[in-house]
């Protein structure tokens, strides 16, 4: 049981599937009801975003919405100046708590990405 959450925790990218494992082995609810449990909460997490709202996760952190006004941008290829539309944007705020466990894990060689 131990050998799967490791070798979920060394790979680069958690799927989906990585996370529905992780609640079927720790929750302990079928394979089924924890991949529909996870997609429910994604689901949830994604719909709230989308209508402007703020998601914020106890001791992780929050994602947020920002509204960005247009703008003059540069082609770096050949220094054109052209107008950047409004939009909004989904950025990521960590909490303090998961701040200071990023920052004192042990980087490992090849990480740097």
């Amino acid at each position: 049981m131990m050998a799967n959450l490791d070798s979920v925790r060394r790979s680069r990218t958690v799927t989906r599937a990585d996370l529905a494992e992780a609640v079927y082995q720790k929750v302990g609810l079928s394979r089924t009801e924890s991949a529909a449990l996870v997609e429910m909460v994604l689901g949830e997490m994604s719909d709230t975003i989308s209508r402007g709202e703020t998601v914020k996760l106890s001791s992780f952190g929050s994602f947020l919405v920002r509204a960005k006004g247009e703008r003059i941008g540069r082609n770096p290829k050949t220094g054109v100046e052209v107008p950047i539309t409004p939009r909004r944007v989904l950025t990521f705020k960590p909490s303090n708590i998961l701040r200071n466990q990023v920052s004192d894990a042990p980087v490992a060689v090849g990480d740097d990405d």
